[in-house]
């Protein structure tokens, strides 16, 4: 009389295994989707510092801040990765002293982040989230 055992999980061995996996992702996926969030929010933040920049060259240059159409006319676009997470406007300012607010919102997936706002005297706004 020959007995052979069979090798294998059982049924409970597997529900176990899928539970523990399935209490991972759960603890695991917010965590990954704010790190997400944090990314793109870090990449707009070099665009906002990025046109900054091209507002202090264009002042040197002009004597005025370029509006949004002016970036845009002198071949600035922002990358279409920033771009398709935050749409952008740029207000300048028609005081005696020139000034200019670049505001970044974001669209899309983004949507549950924060605006982003720095200005010509360096301020950004909201500050815990530079």
């Amino acid at each position: 009389m020959n007995i052979t055992k069979h090798r294998g999980f059982t049924l409970i061995e597997l529900m176990i295994t899928v539970a523990v996996i399935g209490i991972l992702a759960a603890v695991a996926f917010p965590s990954y989707t704010q790190y997400i969030i944090r990314a793109n929010r870090s990449a707009a933040q070099a665009q906002m510092m990025d046109i900054a920049n091209r507002q202090q060259q264009f002042l040197l240059a002009n004597r005025a801040y370029a509006s949004k159409a002016d970036l845009v006319a002198s071949g600035y676009a922002p990358p279409t990765s920033v771009e398709a997470k935050y749409s952008y406007t740029i207000t300048v300012g028609t005081d005696t002293v020139p000034s200019f607010t670049i505001t970044f919102t974001p669209i899309g997936t983004q949507a549950a982040d924060v605006i982003l706002e720095l200005n010509s005297e360096g301020e950004k706004t909201p500050i815990e989230k530079w």
